[in-house]
């Protein structure tokens, strides 16, 4: 069997790393044994769904390295929805309800006062023609309900092993709103059946959902598709995630400067048995990806682990790579200098700031005037990848300056920072007139 999975988002919003991270798996899981990926745009919801937010979709997953081998709308397959709604009409499967949410919601409480579980009663089954023609009468528009067959429903979960839903505890599931507006279980049973998708990979709370549309797939006379119900996302604290996934959108997480490759080797692995490191690539990923790795605990989302591997994924960029987006930035100053500052990098733009301390400007700071001064004199004629060494032993010599004491005043005099690139690899870089113009606290 070639494996084909698919993700369905819903262009009423920014992607954010809970869609991502099922988005990630599904492309994971599938690349990984050869097989493809089916990018479908749930947008039924006409008045909601915006061509922005979708293409803010798919700008997200390119971005990310996540392409799809299939692209479909479910707006452009309303009469499949039809048919087989209508199929299960015919069958007995669906049927009119006209209660309003109201008269639902007092049946709801009557029933928890008896102490009886809140399910629907399947009231509507019981109605004439003539009641039903009263309430059309009345302007009441009928909700259709999915007939669930009250059974044990089982199958073996990829990521939770064997799973069982007793569909007689459920509430018979609206399909069809009273605005007729399908809801988002039987055009995804529907796709999910056109389209040959093998495998259903998602969130753990939509474990209960899987026992009623297994029933729709039967009862369309499908053959049901693999599922597997991933462990959701917390917070470093533990704490659910989703009140504070609209601050974890995957366009604002680019404009903040992370790599894709971080976002995606975090959202991969954590949660699983291997090791919280960035992947040599999307597709590397992919590769080593296993649901036997993926643990039961929800899996913790740290931004500062993200953030370490950010920089990892730009402590090990090849220039090659990196050079374009130097170039675009004004600050490719050569593969030596690359090489010279990314270890010191934790978003790419900070390549603008070590820049400036080459070509300046730079605006020394000079805590003691007659230490820069006897610096000053002890600078060598000639600069060339032996003045460390050589410059800091010969100020020791005049000052009498050692360790920190030395090299710090140096370091803040020509970059004006107290951290940064290696000196003995920078300073020859900034160039002779550069730390004279520095050393006699001239900004350059």
């Amino acid at each position: 069997m070639t494996v084909k999975v698919r993700f369905a988002p819903s262009p009423t919003g920014k992607l954010h790393v809970g869609n991502v991270r099922t988005a990630l798996v599904n492309w994971l899981f599938a690349k990984g044994q050869g097989g493809s990926f089916v990018l479908r745009i749930d947008d039924t919801d006409l008045a909601r769904s915006t061509p922005e937010f979708e293409q803010g979709i798919e700008d997200d997953l390119t971005w990310l390295g996540l392409l799809w081998d299939e692209r479909h709308n479910q707006s452009r397959r309303f009469d499949r929805y039809e048919e087989a709604a209508a199929r299960l009409k015919a069958s007995g499967r669906l049927y009119a309800c006209y209660e309003t949410s109201e008269e639902l919601d007092r049946r709801r409480k009557v029933q928890l006062s008896r102490g009886l579980p809140p399910i629907y009663d399947r009231a509507a089954l019981e109605l004439t023609e003539a009641e039903k023609a009263a309430y059309e009468a009345e302007g009441r528009r009928p909700h259709w309900r999915f007939k669930l067959e009250g059974k044990r429903v089982a199958w073996e979960d990829l990521a939770r092993g064997h799973a069982e839903v007793d569909t007689a505890s459920m509430s018979d599931p609206v399909l069809i709103r009273e605005d007729g507006l399908f809801l988002y279980t039987l055009p995804s049973v529907v796709d999910d059946i056109d389209m040959a998708i093998t495998h259903i990979i998602r969130g753990e709370d939509h474990v209960t959902n899987t026992g009623a549309q297994i029933e729709i797939f039967e009862a369309l006379g499908a053959t049901v598709p693999g599922f597997a119900h991933m462990p959701l996302l917390v917070g470093a604290d533990g704490a659910a995630l989703s009140k504070r996934l609209g601050s974890l959108s995957i366009s604002d997480m680019r404009e903040q400067g992370y790599e894709p490759i971080a976002i995606t080797s975090h959202l991969g692995k954590i949660g699983t048995s291997d090791a919280l490191e960035v992947g040599a690539s999307v597709q590397a990923l992919g590769d080593s990806f296993a649901f036997s790795k993926m643990g039961r605990s929800p899996a913790r989302y740290d931004t500062a682990d993200l953030d370490r591997l950010n920089a990892q994924a730009l402590h090990a960029m090849d220039y090659a790579v990196a050079q374009p987006r130097l170039a675009a930035l004004d600050a490719d100053l050569g593969q030596a200098f690359w090489e010279v500052v990314r270890p010191n990098l934790q978003k790419f733009a900070d390549v603008v700031g070590l820049a400036a301390i080459v070509r300046g400007p730079v605006a020394p700071v000079i805590e003691d005037a007659a230490f820069a001064a006897a610096a000053l004199e002890a600078l060598p004629e000639t600069v060339d990848e032996t003045l460390w060494p050589t410059w800091t032993n010969a100020v020791k010599e005049k000052t009498g300056a050692k360790g920190k004491g030395l090299f710090m005043p140096l370091r803040l005099i020509l970059t004006g920072q107290p951290h940064g690139p290696d000196m003995a690899a920078i300073a020859p870089m900034i160039g002779r007139e550069r730390i004279v113009r520095r050393l006699k606290g001239e900004t350059a």
